[in-house]
């Protein structure tokens, strides 16, 4: 349903037309993505810098769209104050928290290779009915990073035939293993992350209140687990062999991960 708030000024649903517009800060990172792929492809300047541009932008735009599908889906199940709040227009600083979902991610990215999960998208649950939809709107972030991977390793499986710089390729294989590692963190099943809110709407009332409980503490639950070595082996184990099962060339990830890192020698 349309229609307008004043002269000139359509509505969508009640929402000005506006509020569903990218913002130019997603559109600079989108052209930060484009021109840093062009740069790496033609070797541009310091290769290893160009990759590092290549996968910390395309890192960003993919955060921002796994927000932007949990704010899209939210809204088409009910919560429509959603547009109000800027999260449709894919502006990263109109999340609830950009020091979790922006600057935190893109440091782990470069410190340990790990794209760490980042909820910052604030739903009204109560403007939500039914527990399918609640899941649903916690499951569009991680899907979203599943058929990310799926694209990537695609990628990697015909573009190489093309030509192109390896350092290209190995900063595509980096970006897919990225958005593999933020779809198996973002579906386990811990308070507070998407995978823990896929799970609440049908819990019991006396565990949906233990699990209210930890929620605020999720992401402290999570360091703690990968803190552990042998939970961080399993972690990483498992992730080494979906990689391998899908076809991404552990080779090419580990290459870009050492270029990213262009302070380095």
């Amino acid at each position: 349903m349309t229609g307008y708030d004043r002269p000139g000024d359509p509505l969508v649903l009640g929402v000005p037309r506006a509020a569903f517009r990218p913002s130019p800060i997603f559109l600079a990172l989108v052209a930060l993505f484009v021109t840093a792929g062009v740069m790496t492809w033609n070797r541009y300047g310091n290769v290893r810098f160009d990759v590092f541009l290549f996968v910390v932008s395309g890192w960003l735009v993919s955060l921002c769209l796994h927000e932007y599908a949990h704010a899209v889906v939210a809204y088409r199940a009910g919560d429509r104050d959603i547009a109000h709040r800027g999260y449709l227009t894919l502006n990263p600083l109109k999340y609830t928290s950009p020091l979790l979902s922006i600057v935190l991610p893109v440091v782990v990215v470069l410190l340990g290779g790990i794209g760490l999960p980042g909820g910052a998208v604030w739903v009204d649950r109560h403007a939500i009915p039914g527990r399918l939809r609640h899941t649903l709107v916690s499951l569009a972030g991680p899907a979203t990073n599943v058929l990310f991977t799926l694209v990537l390793v695609a990628a990697l499986t015909w573009g190489p035939d093309l030509g192109g710089p390896l350092e290209f390729w190995a900063g595509v294989g980096l970006l897919a293993f990225l958005q593999l590692t933020a779809s198996v963190l973002n579906l386990l099943p811990v308070p507070g992350l998407d995978g823990g809110n896929m799970v609440q709407p049908w819990l019991s009332p006396a565990y949906r209140r233990m699990y209210d409980l930890f929620a605020p503490y999720g992401f402290i639950l999570l360091f703690a687990l990968l803190w552990s070595p042998q939970i961080n082996r399993v972690f990483f184990g498992g992730v080494f062999a979906v990689g391998e099962a899908l076809g991404l060339p552990r080779e090419l990830y580990q290459l870009g991960f050492y270029l990213i890192r262009f302070w380095q020698g």
